[in-house]
């Protein structure tokens, strides 16, 4: 058979009951090692988790798209700075996998004994006063799912996302984040819902830092143009609530160190695409800070920059798709150190 034979097409269709049974498997396994780590103190499950992620850089996923984004984001440092970047990197992935388990104690726990660190909270209450709702946006940084846990107490939120493909796992992670009490806004419900809910001085959480392919708007990113989710943006111009950008990373005694940065009041109508350009491009660039702070604890494994601008650029003149929601660790001056 050659490549291109329908019958050689025809093998790369995964059958419906080959897939459910690999769901199966997968929920299986998820909720096998999470009993486990759930039955470990934080601590310890941190430190599993850590180890679970070595062993995963070791066998090289996603390595080579890793290194070439480092490469990317950080042409100016060398090699080996990127590696230690990367292996701190694994292990902090290891310790967010290792930590859903522990989500809904830790949620409800006191707050100092969760963050070593809480700024910026007086943001939030800024925001709110305004009458019109808050989008909370953040990135695939640090624990993510802890920094909703930990807002969420500050002003109630939900979190809109995309299922996930694997229906046992999706059921799964509802639960977790039913736990620790964050409310899940069906994607179905899609923009009417999520604008219904900000007009009436609700809160929203959306992730905004993976490639949007073609439904993004090209914006600079480690001087890079990359392919963003338009949808915080559009929504923050639709129903004039402001966005409030905030990150949730590892401080070094393992606790976490939440930042919450000044609201940004939308300028502009939804309508115009150089608007949502904007107030995109201003949400990127604060992650792009904070990443710049603790590389270690951004998302590498993706790759982020995949789709390329086309030329000359079109911008969205529709409401675009929501981003799905859905994943710190030691400064990198101890990195430095290490050198």
């Amino acid at each position: 058979e050659r490549p291109g034979d329908p019958a050689s097409r025809r093998t790369l269709v995964v059958p419906a009951s080959r897939m459910r049974f690999r769901h199966a498997v997968e929920t299986l396994a998820l909720r096998s090692l999470a009993g486990g780590l759930g039955a470990l103190p934080w601590r310890a499950a941190r430190a599993f988790g850590a180890g679970l992620g070595s062993a995963v850089g070791a066998l090289g996923v996603r390595r080579r798209v890793a290194r070439a984004n480092l490469a990317l984001a950080f042409p100016d440092r060398d090699p080996a700075w990127r590696e230690r970047v990367l292996a701190e990197h694994y292990r902090e992935l290891g310790r967010v996998a290792a930590e859903y388990a522990h989500l809904p104690r830790l949620a409800r726990a006191q707050r100092e004994d969760v963050f070593a660190s809480f700024e910026g909270e007086r943001y939030v209450h800024e925001a709110r006063a305004l009458g019109r709702g808050v989008v909370f946006v953040t990135g695939h940084i640090g624990n993510f799912e802890m920094g909703a846990a930990g807002m969420h107490r500050v002003m109630p939120l939900a979190i809109m996302a995309k299922p996930l493909s694997n229906p046992g796992v999706e059921a799964w992670v509802g639960r977790i984040r039913a736990g620790y009490g964050v409310e899940l806004l069906a994607y179905r419900l899609g923009v009417r819902g999520a604008i219904r809910r900000l007009r009436s001085g609700g809160a929203l959480a959306l992730l905004a830092d993976q490639d949007a392919r073609r439904d993004g708007v090209f914006v600079p990113f480690f001087g890079r143009l990359a392919s963003t989710a338009a949808g915080p943006a559009w929504l923050s111009l639709a129903s004039r609530a402001p966005i409030v950008f905030c990150t949730c990373v590892r401080a070094r005694d393992g606790r976490f160190e939440m930042r919450v940065q000044p609201p940004i009041v939308p300028q502009g109508d939804a309508s115009d695409p150089e608007a949502v350009r904007s107030l995109t491009a201003r949400h990127a660039a604060l992650l792009e800070a904070a990443v710049r702070e603790r590389p270690e604890s951004w998302f590498w494994l993706h790759r982020r920059w995949k789709t390329s601008p086309p030329a000359p650029l079109s911008p969205p003149l529709s409401p675009p798709p929501l981003v799905p929601a859905p994943p710190p660790a030691r400064s990198m001056s101890s990195l430095d150190q290490e050198a």
